[in-house]
């Protein structure tokens, strides 16, 4: 999926959009998103100046939006402008390394289960080979 179609699915644009390709999607099942970390990104300005790291709520919120596509791919629906996806919980986050310009943030989201429109997803995110953060998300569409 390329960013033409991700923009249809989020309503994120920049700076806060951190879905640049979806590389694989499983309906109801799993998906693999790729966020290409620039030293371009307005974050590291102040995050921090001497050495570059990308906020790991960051990482979390990239892993969240990937979240969001596959919920919406799943569903086979597109969002609309009379409700929003929520990102509305976060446990056992864990970071296991830095992520710093250059890296290509593969991020691994899968879900768990889904009960009366309250999604929970297992998530990663990894630079190549080596595990960057863990986390499980709970996300929910609510109306405006």
């Amino acid at each position: 999926m390329q960013i033409d179609e991700i923009l249809k699915y989020l309503p994120h644009r920049y700076p806060f959009l951190l879905i640049d390709r979806v590389l694989s999607l499983d309906s109801g099942s799993r998906i693999v998103a790729l966020k290409n970390v620039t030293i371009n990104e307005p974050f590291f300005v102040g995050h921090f100046p001497y050495h570059p790291v990308m906020p790991g709520v960051l990482v979390i919120e990239a892993m969240a939006q990937a979240a969001a596509i596959l919920t919406f791919k799943t569903k086979n629906e597109l969002p609309d402008d009379k409700s929003v996806y929520y990102f509305v919980g976060i446990d056992r986050a864990r970071f296991k390394r830095p992520v710093v310009p250059g890296d290509q943030l593969e991020l691994h989201v899968s879900i768990a289960r889904e009960v009366r429109g309250l999604w929970k997803f297992k998530g990663e995110a990894r630079v190549g080979s080596s595990l960057a953060a863990e986390a499980e998300l709970l996300c929910t569409l609510r109306p405006l």
